[in-house]
């Protein structure tokens, strides 16, 4: 069992997506590698991108598109969240507590929107339809000059942020199961105002946090993402697991 600041994938793991992920990096004309700048605590733990090969079976899943309004909790530099907009076209939501790191993921997203033609697949800046020009995240996001981007980051604390019209929400044990009961009381929360199909992607799962899911009698199961064949079949936590609230229709 993985306990909190503890949880670390292994050094077997990082070495094996070392390559691949530095080659995305530079397709996308980002650096989203490494923990400089990052700190762990008894509640927020140490950033540590999520593979891009396992970004990529999410991206061809089928469950995010150009309709999709995605929240990366715990974004970090914004590998997530500017690798999952450039391959589905959705709008996405970096959200994390640390400065720095946020500061990154905004100079990464500068960066990429400037890449030119060889990352013209990644629909930085506005929205690309007007539904999704319109809608928005909330007037507080609108007022802060938010409303319209495709892609922004934002400094906050998880469990302070408040769900408007999000329909997509990506984890990858960005904080304790204290802040996780409070995210998802605050989704389900917005899920009761505004029912509508949601989906909830837990890569690499913790038991606490399974355990804490199966509380929730609004959030099922839906679907899982296997990932154990990038890395030798040697890890059965190398899947996403998918959680929805049903639009109910």
């Amino acid at each position: 069992m993985f306990t909190g600041g503890m949880f670390r994938k292994g050094k077997y793991m990082r070495d094996l997506q070392e390559g691949p992920d530095r080659e995305w990096d530079e397709k996308l004309g980002i650096v989203t590698a490494g923990a400089e700048g990052d700190s762990s605590d008894l509640v927020n733990f140490r950033y540590e991108p999520t593979p891009y090969a396992v970004l990529e079976r999410l991206a061809e899943s089928g469950l995010l598109d150009a309709g999709s309004v995605l929240i990366d909790y715990g974004c970090g530099r914004g590998r997530c969240t500017l690798f999952l907009h450039a391959k589905t076209g959705c709008r996405a939501i970096g959200i994390d507590h640390n400065p720095v790191l946020i500061r990154e993921a905004k100079a990464n997203l500068a960066r990429m929107k400037g890449a030119g033609p060889e990352t013209s697949e990644t629909q930085s800046g506005p929205a690309r339809t007007g539904a999704l020009q319109e809608k928005g995240t909330g007037k507080a996001d609108e007022a802060a000059g938010f409303g319209k981007e495709a892609v922004f980051f934002r400094r906050a604390k998880a469990q302070n942020y408040r769900v408007t019209d999000e329909n997509a929400f990506y984890f990858f044990n960005p904080f304790s199961e204290v802040i996780l009961q409070a995210v998802l009381r605050e989704i389900i929360g917005s899920w009761y105002e505004d029912p509508r199909q949601m989906y909830l992607f837990f890569y690499y799962p913790k038991d606490e946090d399974l355990a804490l899911l199966s509380m929730f009698d609004e959030i099922m199961f839906y679907d899982e993402i296997d990932c154990t064949d990038l890395y030798g079949g040697r890890d059965q936590r190398e899947k996403i697991l998918v959680y929805e609230l049903p639009s109910g229709e």
